[in-house]
């Protein structure tokens, strides 16, 4: 059974209009807690739920819409799309109706207005995620115009809190846990919350570290009776990248999945002791993170560098070397006594993970979703060039570890996403409708 004889088209206007709405609550969708922003997704379903009304079984239509909130003001839409058969489904989640927060005065547009130049689409969340968001709202009216016979219920889930994971138990994590999407797992699921038109099939996992040195204040002429906070830093970080690499190299799978980049362990953030600058501060403080592909696990990598640190901590003489910082500092002063230790004064070292962490994506290669999103790429833009990347998108892996088969795609711009003039091009939105619908039949035949 075919779905379609031929893609469907987007239709422009209705996806303007909403994409429209949406933007003018995109003020109010910015996710950020910390800086006091936290969304309202409610803003966003009030829009999508006002076009899908007709539509709706209750109204005689033939859509099943039903609103999930596990928070107030923060809802998550399911849209169904009934088969002939109960068990068969195709479904397209992830798409978020959240947003990374905008500083105006960084754009030269309003970020909250959607703006049109030609096909550029400009504004908050044009391209991560609320293009997405009433894109498929578009299609899943269409399907509803046009009402197909087909044996797979088709099914998309907007999810609310994407941005943020700092607050759990708002989004797709509870809508898993309580069962709400249990029947996607009779089908592919696709995660639509990617760029460029072209399958993601890997994405890495996330560990974000945080490393405190402590030494020993002192003038700086005098540097062999102080430690120096920032040098047993440098030094601990650099020992603690050589070890990781030499545990975490290259994995074979890294090619056959066309990952650019390997695992790595990086800083990306440091801070001392206020003082003067003749001083040898006595704490420093190094943030960064690891970037695990998924072909190893992140609980796994936190072990390994704990034990790093504790290897530090028995003995900072590792990293004492003369060629580097002079023969006069160093991260021991043996003579200096310090009550309830042995063998005198010595640079510390506290690692603290930043949250649970998270691993990375491989998409299964023998789906049949996968072998669906190809050639539907393939068969809309004439080729198709899968990929992997070194960046993480939150809560697929453990979608997957759930039974979902989770494959990944996207229609946004990837060189502007959390970019400030964030923009979205028409055309690839207008080919992702053609894409998406594609999928559908073959997932039909």
């Amino acid at each position: 059974m075919s779905a379609f004889t031929k893609p469907l088209e987007m239709n422009e206007p209705r996806f303007l209009t909403l994409l429209g709405n949406l933007m003018s609550e995109s003020k109010y969708l910015q996710n950020s807690p910390s800086q006091g922003l936290v969304p309202q997704e409610d803003l966003a379903c009030k829009h999508i739920l006002e076009l899908l009304k007709p539509f709706m079984k209750e109204n005689g239509g033939v859509l099943e819409v039903e609103k999930v909130n596990f928070v107030e003001g923060r809802g998550n839409l399911i849209i169904r799309y009934p088969g002939t058969h109960p068990t068969e489904v195709c479904s397209f989640v992830g798409s978020h109706m959240d947003v990374v927060p905008a500083d105006p005065t960084g754009w030269s547009r309003d970020p909250f207005t959607l703006v049109q130049e030609g096909d550029m689409l400009y504004g908050r969340g044009t391209t991560d995620c609320l293009g997405h968001v009433a894109l498929l709202t578009d299609l899943m009216i269409q399907l509803a115009e046009q009402k197909p016979a087909m044996k797979r219920s088709i099914v998309v889930v907007f999810i609310a809190n994407e941005e943020n994971g700092s607050f759990p138990g708002v989004g797709v994590d509870q809508l898993a846990k309580e069962g709400y999407m249990d029947s996607l797992k009779h089908g592919p699921l696709f995660w639509i919350d990617a760029a460029d038109c072209q399958p993601c099939i890997g994405t890495a996992g996330n560990c974000q570290w945080r490393l405190k040195t402590t030494g020993k204040l002192f003038h700086s002429g005098l540097p062999h009776k102080g430690i120096n906070s920032i040098e047993l830093a440098m030094d601990g970080v650099a020992y603690i990248q050589k070890q990781f690499y030499k545990d975490f190299p290259r994995h074979e799978k890294e090619e056959e999945y066309g990952f650019v980049t390997q695992s790595n362990f990086k800083p990306t953030q440091i801070s001392c002791t206020p003082g003067s600058l003749n001083q040898l501060p006595p704490e420093c403080v190094v943030q960064g993170d690891a970037r695990i592909t998924p072909f190893y696990d992140c609980k796994q990598v936190v072990a390994k560098v704990n034990s790093y640190v504790a290897e530090l901590n028995a003995d900072p003489t590792l990293l004492h070397d003369p060629e580097t910082h002079g023969p006069d500092s160093k991260y021991c002063l043996p003579d200096e006594v310090v009550e309830g230790k042995e063998g005198g004064r010595k640079g510390s070292f506290e690692m603290k993970w930043i949250g649970s962490g998270e691993n990375g994506v491989a998409c299964k290669l023998d789906s049949k979703g996968y072998h669906a999103i190809l050639e539907a790429t393939e068969a809309v833009l004439g080729s198709v060039k899968p990929y992997s990347i070194g960046g993480s998108l939150p809560l697929i892996r453990d979608l997957q570890n759930e039974g979902f088969d989770v494959q990944i795609s996207g229609y946004g711009i990837s060189s502007r996403y959390h970019a400030d003039n964030e923009a979205a091009d028409l055309k690839m939105l207008r080919n992702a409708t053609k894409i998406i619908s594609t999928v559908i039949s073959i997932m039909e035949r």
